[in-house]
């Protein structure tokens, strides 16, 4: 559960008691969920140390954000945001009360918050029910459960304890903060975290208009440049599944053909600018001459200098997939997938 292999703790307890005990386990011999979720705390506190306490307040901060933007559906924060419970990949976990989420995807797009919507059909004690899911993609995940506003006041219970929840109103969460944080200036950190730009939204906008853009079909049968880049990212992460900064390269490495065809490449590293790392801009601004290595043509000069980099090797594989990444009817990831896969890197590892 850690490793969010599994999520539900119910799944994971059968899973282990089979691989540990092979065969049937009273129920009773179990832990309860409370004890797997202080297991897992300890081992975040274990692996993730001091950026755990970081990541902490960031999220309550843009917990506090949120629900100040949608104030008037009476937003309250649950989870471990909420409890400190929090490891990597956790996301804000708000409830909204409101009997049209039409009227809060309105809210989140006068903001400008890029948001998805998701009904999911859920079976608890015999009974179902759908509940409706809105996922922000920002800085860290946000997950809004809306309900009705019959629902104000209605006591959840936890699927740990089987107790109510702890939940906090904007008033609730401003207090914990400022009891929790006695040296923080709430104001000044909400504006730092509001001006705070999201990479991934950036390079969003900059790949987008890449689905627009034809190639020549000399060179690219399999179409847009966008596809292509897709296609690029797919066989990088095949072979460098965990190398954040190539994978970057590999999916906007032509992110300029939508601003500057002639001259792509300067074009691409003057938008994507301070949002890349160096070895990323090196290997997007180097990833043409990587086309000349391979067909012999890049003077011997030109090479030495690009071999004394300890990036070398990885841009031969940048080169290659973007030789290979121009095949006609292949699966590939969308925009979203492939970001959400580089964001999970960033926050497992983080470059």
């Amino acid at each position: 559960m850690y490793s969010r292999q599994e999520s539900e703790y119910y799944r994971a307890k059968l899973k282990a008691a089979r691989r540990i005990c092979q065969g049937w386990v009273k129920p009773a011999d179990l832990p309860t969920n409370a004890e797997i979720r202080d297991e897992i705390q300890m081992l975040a506190r274990l692996h993730e140390g001091e950026q755990r306490t970081r990541d902490l307040l960031d999220m309550r901060l843009d917990a506090l954000r949120v629900m100040r933007l949608l104030r008037r559906f009476r937003p309250r924060l649950i989870g471990s945001v909420l409890t400190g419970h929090i490891r990597q990949g956790s996301d804000i976990d708000l409830h909204l009360f409101c009997d049209s989420v039409e009227a809060i995807r309105t809210a989140l797009e006068e903001e400008g918050l890029v948001h998805e919507v998701e009904h999911k059909r859920v079976r608890k004690q015999g009974e179902e029910r759908i509940y409706t899911h809105i996922h922000l993609r920002d800085r860290f995940p946000i997950e809004l459960t809306v309900y009705a506003t019959s629902w104000i006041g209605y006591a959840f219970r936890s699927s740990i304890t089987g107790k109510a929840i702890e939940s906090a109103s904007i008033a609730q969460l401003e207090q914990r903060l400022a009891s929790e944080y006695p040296d923080l200036d709430l104001d000044a950190s909400l504006r730092d975290a509001e001006e705070q730009v999201d990479r991934f939204r950036v390079y969003e906008s900059l790949l987008l208009p890449l689905e627009n853009v034809k190639q020549d079909p000399r060179y690219h049968p399999e179409g847009d440049a966008l596809y292509h880049s897709l296609q690029v990212f797919e066989l990088a992460r095949e072979q460098v599944p965990y190398d954040e900064e190539l994978l970057l390269a590999a999916l906007l490495h032509d992110v300029g053909k939508a601003i500057e065809p002639r001259q792509h490449v300067e074009a691409g590293l003057e938008a994507l600018g301070e949002f890349i790392t160096q070895r990323t801009a090196w290997l997007i601004k180097h990833h043409m001459e990587a086309h000349a290595l391979y067909s012999g043509t890049l003077g011997a000069r030109a090479k030495r200098r690009l071999q004394e980099n300890e990036s070398y090797e990885e841009l031969l594989i940048l080169g290659r997939c973007d030789r290979e990444g121009r095949a006609c009817g292949v699966e590939v990831p969308d925009i979203d997938e492939a970001l959400d896969y580089i964001r999970d890197l960033d926050r497992t590892f983080g470059i």
